[in-house]
């Protein structure tokens, strides 16, 4: 019996490291990823920028409606010229949908009018689980002293109609809005809505 207590105890840690790791509030968990081209992104060496991480899917019907509206990239772009450093994570596994074979993932991204500063391909699942990233999209936002300020969805309305779009309260713009303001937060943590991450 006492040779199970260290194990227990391990076991118990990781899960309280885990239940803590996207909370509001506290340090952003840190990582490395590696984008299309190969290149490795590390959230330690982007102290002193706001970073956004949203979770893509572009078979995910959902992601599709803020794609192919333009309406991802359009915050995307904006955001770049507000010093923002905006990273898309693919964490769907091989075989699932969403997959991006590293080698055509360059060519998908640019057709599909990403324009994030990386994307950053998670096939392991690493990153997304260490965010807990539950749907495609999922959003967060870290603040330049690493720490983080939001978890959740993109805007209020979780369907997939264009039309939506317009219509809906826009909870992760306000949010970052707020951070470059070097304002609180409001509404930090709500229920994002979207595809399933296909770990």
């Amino acid at each position: 019996m006492m040779k199970l207590i260290p194990f227990v105890a391990i076991a118990g840690a990781f899960a309280l490291a885990t239940a803590h790791a996207q909370e509001i509030g506290k340090p952003a968990p840190d990582f490395t990823a590696k984008n299309t081209k190969g290149e490795e992104v590390a959230l330690s060496t982007l102290k002193g920028k706001i970073v956004v991480l949203e979770w893509a899917n572009f078979d995910c019907p959902f992601s599709k409606k803020h794609y192919t509206s333009g309406n991802l990239p359009k915050l995307q772009e904006s955001y770049a010229g507000k010093d923002v450093v905006w990273l898309t994570v693919n964490s769907s596994a091989e075989g699932k949908q969403g997959y991006l074979d590293p080698s055509k993932a360059q060519e998908v991204v640019s057709e599909k009018g990403n324009k994030a500063t990386h994307y950053l391909l998670d096939p392991a699942g690493e990153l997304g689980k260490a965010y807990d990233a539950k749907v495609t999209p999922h959003l967060f936002i870290i603040d330049a002293k690493g720490t983080l300020v939001y978890n959740g969805a993109i805007d209020s309305l979780g369907t997939t109609e264009v039309a939506d779009i317009e219509k809906a309260d826009k909870l992760f713009v306000k949010a970052l809005d707020a951070v470059i303001a070097g304002q609180p937060v409001e509404n930090a943590k709500n229920q994002p809505y979207g595809c399933t991450v296909k770990y």
